[in-house]
C-alpha cells in the first residue's frame, strides 16, 4: 500500500469500528474493508500503538480512548454545544429528565451533548453516537426540514418498518405532520417505552439540530407533550440568541 492508499484505509478501518458496539476481529475486518488480513493487522498494530483503537480480551478490536477523546475535542470546540450546554443542565434539572442536543453532521445524526436529570430512566444515548434517522423524534424532524443533510438507508428503513410494522406511508405521514408542527415526537419507536420531544435549532435560517427531551413514555403523558415542546422552544430561542451575538431574545409562540 502507498502512503494515500495506507490514510485511506486506516480512516476506512476506524469509521468501521466506530459504526458498531461490538468488537470486531481481523477476519472481519478484513472482509469489511476488502483488504488482505496481514494489511489489516498492520493497520490495526499501528493504530492500537497510538491508542486510537484497542483490543478486549478475545483479542477483538474496538476503538480507543485517543479517538474518543479526539471526537469529544471537536464537540467542544463546536460552537453550537457551547451555546446550548447551559440551556440542557437548565432544562434537565428543570424537569427531570434527560435533555439533549443531536444534528445532522456528514450525512447521520449524532449526539452533540446531554444532560441528565434526574428521572428514573437515563433515556438518551453517548455523545457522539448515532441514532436511526426514521425511528426518533430528532430524525423526522430533520427529515421534515432538512432532508438533504442525512441518509435515509432504504435497508435500514425496511429492517425498522418490518420490526415495528410501520409504513413507509406512515412514516411520511410523520415527517410532513413535524414539518407543520415544527416539532416532532417518537413513542416508543426506537426504544420500547421511551418518548422522545424534539424541536428545531435553527442558525442563519439553517437547521443546526434539534433540542429533545427523553423519558419514559408514561413520564412524557404526565410533563405533557405541548408544555415540553414551549419549554425546549424557549430553551432554543436562547441558544439561537447566543449563537447569533445578540442578548434580545425574539418571541416565542406558546
Amino acid at each position: 500500500m502507498n502512503s494515500l492508499s495506507t490514510v485511506d484505509h486506516a480512516v476506512d478501518l476506524l469509521l468501521q469500528l466506530g459504526a458498531t458496539s461490538t468488537p470486531q476481529g481481523v477476519t472481519t475486518l478484513s472482509k469489511a474493508l476488502g483488504l488482505g488480513k496481514s494489511s489489516t493487522h498492520r493497520l490495526l498494530v499501528s493504530l492500537t500503538r497510538r491508542g486510537l483503537v484497542e483490543q478486549d480480551e478475545r483479542r477483538c478490536y474496538r476503538t480507543g480512548p485517543a479517538l474518543v477523546a479526539l471526537g469529544l475535542a471537536h464537540l467542544e470546540q463546536d460552537p453550537v454545544v457551547a451555546a446550548a450546554r447551559p440551556e440542557l443542565q437548565a432544562a434537565a434539572v428543570e424537569l427531570g429528565e434527560t435533555v439533549f442536543l443531536a444534528g445532522p453532521r456528514a450525512g447521520r445524526i449524532l449526539v452533540l451533548d446531554q444532560a441528565q436529570g434526574a428521572g428514573f430512566l437515563r433515556a438518551a444515548p453517548r455523545i457522539g453516537e448515532a441514532i436511526p434517522v426514521h425511528a426518533t423524534a430528532i430524525g423526522k424532524l430533520v427529515l421534515a426540514l432538512a432532508p438533504d443533510a442525512v441518509a435515509l438507508g432504504e435497508s435500514e428503513l425496511e429492517a425498522f418498518t418490518e420490526r415495528t410494522a410501520t409504513s413507509h406511508t406512515a412514516l411520511e405521514i410523520e415527517i410532513r405532520r413535524a414539518r407543520l408542527r415544527g416539532w416532532a415526537e417518537n413513542r416508543g419507536e426506537w426504544i420500547p417505552g421511551m418518548s422522545v420531544v424534539a424541536v428545531p435549532l435553527w442558525r442563519r435560517e439553517q437547521l443546526e439540530g434539534a433540542l429533545a427531551v427523553a423519558a419514559a413514555s408514561e413520564q412524557i403523558e404526565r410533563l405533557g407533550v405541548l408544555p415540553l415542546v414551549r419549554r425546549l422552544r424557549r430553551a432554543a430561542a436562547r441558544i439561537e440568541e447566543r449563537l447569533a451575538g445578540t442578548r434580545m431574545l425574539r418571541e416565542v409562540e406558546a
